[in-house]
């Protein structure tokens, strides 16, 4: 992969980070690359910037300095293009960018000598129906999550993967989550962890009223709707990856099958998984 031109995006309200913008802007163009920044970093710098959804037609490689609900908003923006992520971690945990600050520049050398390795992570298209009638489709890199926002109230979800009812979730809602997305909201509410790389969609209920109802991994290929039943009262959302989504009513249905457009991130090639979930989710530690 030939590098020639880098996007940066900055997470937001970081105006001390300017500095390491400006350093990383010419950093990059002595040695030939051109930069374009985020309007975040553009702010941050006192540089000129563009919107990130044109810089991301123009660029061969986006590195996102945040966490992870930056890279989230920057995979978002991507959609459905090819362009490669390179997340650098500025917030606590840093699941998905897992690059160190101090790593930045000796990471960008091995980039422009292409010892990394681009990683391909399965996202889902997640559409919402009402009436027949599309209200929301979004792109998910960690999860689709139903949820209800009343306290003391359940919701009622009736659930089939491909032809065949599954069953009907009552309780606080109900997560659909990639595998990268594992680590997150699902692994909280008593998922299973899967490997990146592990083609599969999990569901995983969110605190169920019948305990029998467990968390279920499904095929890449299969097909996920469910309908919103009864919300007993007060509000249930549709929430993708945290940042987006929409108010349900009842009878709306929710969509969900893998995407045809897998994010690609760059990684060291000698980085495994079972070295990240040591150093991020603190296994081993009392």
């Amino acid at each position: 992969m030939t590098i020639r031109t880098i996007g940066i995006s900055l997470k937001s309200d970081q105006p001390q980070l300017g500095g390491l913008v400006r350093e990383l802007e010419k950093w990059l163009r002595d040695r030939s690359i051109e930069v374009l920044l985020g309007p975040h970093a553009a702010e941050a710098s006192g540089l000129g910037g563009e919107p990130r959804g044109d810089i991301v037609d123009k660029v061969d490689l986006m590195v996102v300095l945040g966490g992870d609900g930056t890279l989230l908003s920057v995979a978002r923006s991507i959609g459905e293009r090819r362009v490669p992520v390179l997340g650098v971690n500025l917030g606590t945990l840093g699941y998905l960018a897992e690059i160190s600050l101090d790593e930045l520049f000796p990471t960008l050398e091995r980039v422009l000598a292409r010892d990394l390795r681009i990683e391909t992570r399965m996202r889902l298209d997640v559409r919402a129906e009402r009436d027949g009638r599309e209200i929301g489709r979004y792109l998910a890199l960690n999860d689709a999550v139903i949820v209800r926002t009343a306290l003391s109230r359940m919701v009622d979800l009736q659930t089939w993967v491909d032809d065949f009812k599954v069953t009907t979730y009552h309780g606080d809602g109900l997560i659909v989550a990639t595998p990268t997305g594992s680590s997150a909201y699902s692994l909280s509410a008593g998922g299973p962890l899967l490997l990146p790389g592990i083609s599969a969609i999990v569901l995983t209920p969110i605190c169920p009223h019948a305990l029998t109802h467990r968390p279920v991994v499904l095929p890449e290929a299969c097909r996920v709707t469910v309908e919103l039943l009864d919300r007993r009262g007060g509000e249930v959302n549709l929430t993708v990856d945290g940042q987006v989504g929409c108010e349900l009513v009842e009878g709306d249905r929710i969509r969900v099958c893998a995407s045809e457009w897998p994010l690609r991130m760059l990684v060291p090639a000698e980085r495994n998984r079972f070295e990240v979930m040591r150093n991020k989710l603190r296994w081993g530690e009392r």
